[in-house]
């Protein structure tokens, strides 16, 4: 890839409600490969489709690229593709005017029936018959005879392809109104992009688009047809089957941070065989050449994981304002003081920020949460007698985490029990679950009088169950 600062990549995602996860790769590509360059990221919102577009999912695409990094300061746009209707309509007649382009009044009932196959393309039966424009008329592309179009791919080579083999066609349907790849290469052409990085089901378009350029006197960017991103059974990522919008994971707790360093490992690897990698070095380091054409795995548990490392290399103070969003919306009120006592227990524990509610809510709530399948599993002989062993031995015990623990680890030896075993039914009854934040430091912040009110509940559940 040359280094001149004219280098112009674009980014032109479709309002379509959500922001989808490969769609958000393409955009980080595109602009770590602009910044490499000292080149401009171009943004431009494909709208011209009225039944997929809104202001309300336009605003998403921005947020999204925001939340990822991408403010204004980052692209240039955004451009709205609507805007550009005339000069799509020029380019049409001109392409019209110079013979490259004819009127076609073909239904695809009629081509199927001439051809006698129904997945064969168009025939070409209006190239000579010299229709005008009107009602039911759309405007086909004359593609050439013969030779070939060659694509320029900075992850494929130089794919070739057969002129014979790529049927006339569509650029303007028979209301006026032109085709994604017309409008494309017109916008491309009139905001000098020079180098075009999307996903590997657009390489199809990519000799058509080219035909045109050089039908419209322009000279055909450079392509970067990044790998579909795949499920765990190796299916493309559909948005009908799995999870694959962006707001769906922020939503969740992912850091940005996070999740843009994981988008940029879908299909290509840093130095050193790692998977965290600060975004100076990313930025550095990554080339589209190198990126694998192969399908790329969108692994959930690598990203959660890695979404756990952010977390917990996050400084204390920037822990704590990740989750009060989440604990906002929590169902109980929550002190930030004693919160952010807390807040060291769990960061190293949560990989999602969403986790902390329930990771914390026991210190809130009047009561601990009721989780029966861990009072059925912690709640078993000795329990009783250890619960009331922890009773009385925290009645008049310094209430610090290394007392606490100490006592109960005696309460333990005196049963024939280790720590893990003994601690089980008092976790429970104090904080509703088999696993947590850990149990002596949370009954410190927890405070005496809660403990041993929690602990004394438990047991008298326990007598009546057993009466």
């Amino acid at each position: 890839m040359s280094s001149s600062s004219s280098i112009r990549v674009r980014f032109a995602p479709s309002p379509t409600g959500m922001f989808h996860v490969g769609g958000a790769r393409s955009a980080l590509f595109n602009w770590v490969m602009a910044a490499q360059s000292g080149g401009t990221l171009v943004l431009r919102i494909e709208d011209t489709d009225a039944s997929r577009n809104s202001p309300e999912w336009t605003e998403g695409i921005i947020r999204a690229l925001a939340w990822l990094g991408m403010d204004g300061e980052q692209y240039e746009g955004p451009y709205f593709q609507s805007a550009n209707a005339d000069k799509h309509a020029e380019a049409a007649r001109t392409l019209r005017d110079r013979g490259r382009a004819y009127y076609c009044d073909c239904t695809r009932e009629a081509v199927v029936a001439r051809t006698g196959d129904q997945h064969k393309g168009y025939d070409g039966f209006c190239r000579d018959r010299g229709l005008d424009a009107g009602p039911g008329r759309a405007l086909r592309f004359r593609t050439p005879d013969e030779g070939h179009t060659t694509v320029v791919d900075l992850l494929r080579g130089k794919p070739v392809f057969e002129n014979a083999v790529l049927e006339d066609f569509v650029i303007a349907r028979a209301d006026g109104s032109v085709t994604f790849l017309l409008a494309n290469a017109v916008d491309d052409m009139s905001q000098g992009i020079t180098h075009v990085v999307r996903g590997e089901e657009h390489l199809s378009n990519a000799p058509k688009q080219q035909l045109l350029w050089e039908a419209l006197g322009g000279e055909p960017p450079v392509w970067a047809h990044v790998p579909v991103i795949v499920n765990e059974k190796r299916q493309k990522l559909s948005k009908r089957r799995d999870k694959v919008a962006l707001e769906d994971y922020r939503a969740e707790g992912y850091l940005a941070e996070a999740m843009r360093n994981y988008l940029m490992l879908l299909g290509w690897a840093p130095s050193g065989d790692r998977e965290i990698v600060p975004w100076d070095v990313i930025v550095d380091e990554f080339r589209i050449e190198d990126v694998n054409s192969s399908p790329a795995f969108f692994d959930v548990k690598k990203l959660r994981a890695i979404n756990g490392e952010y977390i917990r290399a996050l400084t204390p103070e920037k822990f704590i304002a990740e989750c009060l969003p989440f604990l906002q919306d929590a169902p109980f009120d929550v002190d930030v003081a004693v919160f952010a006592e807390l807040a060291p227990l769990a960061q190293t524990r949560v990989a999602l920020l969403s986790e902390i509610v329930q990771m914390i809510d026991f210190v809130f709530l009047d009561e601990p949460p009721a989780d029966e399948q861990s009072w059925g599993k912690a709640m078993k002989e000795p329990a009783a007698a250890i619960l009331a062993d922890a009773e009385e031995a925290y009645r008049d015990a310094p209430w610090n985490a290394g007392e606490l623990k100490e006592r109960l680890e005696r309460i333990g030896t005196a049963h024939g029990l280790k720590l893990g075993k003994t601690q089980a039914p008092v976790r429970v009854a104090v904080t509703g679950r088999t696993v947590g934040l850990p149990l002596f430091e949370s009954l410190e912040i927890l405070g005496r009088d809660r403990t041993l009110t929690r602990i004394a509940a438990a047991r008298a559940r326990l007598a009546a169950a057993s009466s």
